[in-house]
């Protein structure tokens, strides 16, 4: 008997392609499956642990999520993982900024470790833990819906830096009896609309607090109306404080409020002795003389009676203008936050500046033009700006005229060899530019704050300074001694990791709260 074959052709192709491929498939489903070991670490700020913290291991290809909780430890272990680069990790805890990590690899018998910085999410904790009325007009412009928008949000802008890691260490932690000014301390922070009074050894003598929520038929949405920018005491009790960008209210000595300010207040304000107001406003707008489409910020010198009341207003843009210092608007953003104002000083007209320049005549204002890096005075009879300087200094705050007619100055930002930067406080003469003395920290004291910060020379000849970002003010000799030293106590975080931005600390005279503190 004969066996026919037929299409012998085709079952030869069959042998040598097919089977060899089914009889690897089946040798590689009996081999045992490569794993690994993932471990996540979770710390905060300071390095401290982060218990608590939900951790979610996703298999990208099906989508398959294991998910865990951070031991008190801060770390979590995924094991017996599949090896391979297609996983993605996310990390969640409720009042913190979200993490993710893709492509996480696995190899085989190997421990994979991540370790994650977990952050507080400062928009979602009240506070800062580090418009105008008449002014300039748009004319005949019709703003968009977009248009519209974009001002209420540039108006609403906050400090982004408003928290940082916070030290161990609260309060009052140096205190030269000998060598420290004796006096009182008033400060205000990014934790609250609040100020708080302290002696030189952190006891809290009073407290000021004002919610703007109390203000019949007035709202406001910001972030910026959580806490106070700026403050002023009178010496009968009553004091005047600033909501970054909306207003400026002033409270009695039992925060009862007296009268508010809706004009677009920020940063600084600045009493004369017949207690007439000036502060710095602002308005957002879309001016193409500036931008045809998009907003800008525009500065302004107000005037106010005692009670509160707008007397005039004077345009920082226009006193540029009306100059012959107007090339340094070459320098201005395009669009947005232009100037960006923060100090105003009015002049006595007392001292050798007067006598040299007429631009240091009583009644002239001094200002500081942040995005400019300039300081200026403005003639507020000319509406025009009669002195200016730069180039000394890099996103500058708080110049002041001193007794024996040089300047303060906090320059924020001063570049090191090329490669880093410091905050600095300078003494200078504003005619020869030299530099008569300097405080920039060691490296046993850092000093750096990238916004805000103030100065003040105090009566004995010392240096008093806020450093916002660390939430840190301190007094320094002539000789560059630390001999009182302070950190804000209002932290936040799970692990109190944050601390509020600090942001001014002004030390007043013992007996200027002797009318109304007992």
């Amino acid at each position: 008997m004969k066996l026919k074959i037929r299409n012998l052709n085709r079952l030869t192709a069959f042998s040598s392609t097919v089977l060899p491929l089914l009889l690897l498939l089946a040798a590689q489903g009996c081999k045992k499956t490569e794993t690994g070991t993932i471990t996540v670490s979770v710390v905060d700020l300071r390095g401290t642990p982060a218990r608590g913290v939900s951790v979610t291991l996703t298999f990208q290809p099906t989508a398959r999520k294991i998910k865990k909780t951070t031991s008190p430890k801060g770390t979590c272990m995924f094991t017996a993982v599949p090896a391979g680069n297609n996983y993605a990790l996310k990390i969640e805890k409720k009042g913190y900024i979200t993490q993710s990590r893709e492509k996480v690899t696995v190899a085989n018998n190997k421990e994979t470790f991540i370790h994650l910085l977990f952050q507080v999410d400062r928009k979602k904790i009240p506070g800062n833990w580090r418009v105008a009325r008449a002014g300039a007009k748009t004319g005949s412009l019709t703003l968009s819906a977009r248009q519209k928008q974009a001002m209420r949000k540039l108006e609403t802008l906050g400090y982004l830096s408003g928290y940082k890691a916070a030290p161990e260490t609260k309060n009052v932690t140096i205190y030269n009896k000998e060598k420290a000014y004796n006096g009182l301390n008033l400060y205000c922070s990014g934790h609250a609309p609040e100020a708080i009074l302290i002696d030189m050894k952190g006891k809290e003598l009073h407290r000021w607090r004002y919610d703007i929520t109390r203000i019949r038929g007035k709202k406001c949405d910001s972030p910026k109306c959580l806490y106070w920018r700026r403050v002023h005491l009178m010496e009968n009790g009553d004091l005047l404080a600033i909501f970054e960008g909306h207003l400026l209210i002033k409270i009695d000595k039992n925060s009862h409020l007296l009268w508010s300010y809706w004009g677009g207040a920020h940063h600084d304000l600045f009493i004369l002795p017949d207690h007439s107001i000036y502060v710095l406003t602002r308005k957002a707008v879309i001016d193409p003389k500036y931008n045809r489409t998009e907003p800008v910020l525009k500065d302004f010198i107000a005037i106010l009676s005692p009670e509160g009341k707008e007397i005039r207003r004077v345009s920082i843009l226009k006193c540029l203008e009306n100059s012959k210092y107007t090339h340094v608007l070459q320098r201005m953003p395009e669009s947005g936050d232009i100037l960006h104002t923060n100090t105003i000083e009015v002049l006595n007209g007392k001292g050798k500046l007067a006598r040299f320049s007429p631009a240091f005549k009583k009644g002239n204002v001094l200002i500081s033009i942040l995005y400019l890096d300039l300081i200026a005075v403005v003639d507020m009879e000319k509406e025009s700006v009669v002195w200016a300087m730069d180039g000394m200094w890099k996103r500058q705050h708080q110049p002041t005229v001193l007794d024996n007619s040089r300047m303060l100055i906090f320059d924020n930002q001063f570049p090191v060899n090329g490669t880093r930067v410091v905050s600095r406080v300078l003494e200078f003469d504003p005619f020869t530019r030299n530099i008569y003395w300097e405080y920039r920290g060691t490296p046993e004291t850092p000093f750096y704050t990238g916004d805000c910060g103030s100065c003040q020379r105090l009566p004995n000849g010392n240096t008093l300074i806020s450093e916002t970002g660390s939430g840190r003010a301190f007094e320094v000799t002539p000789d560059k001694t630390i001999v009182w030293e302070f950190y804000n106590p209002q932290r936040a975080g799970d692990n109190n990791e944050l601390i509020a931005a600090l942001f001014e600390m002004i030390r007043l005279s013992p007996d200027y709260t002797s009318n109304w503190l007992q």
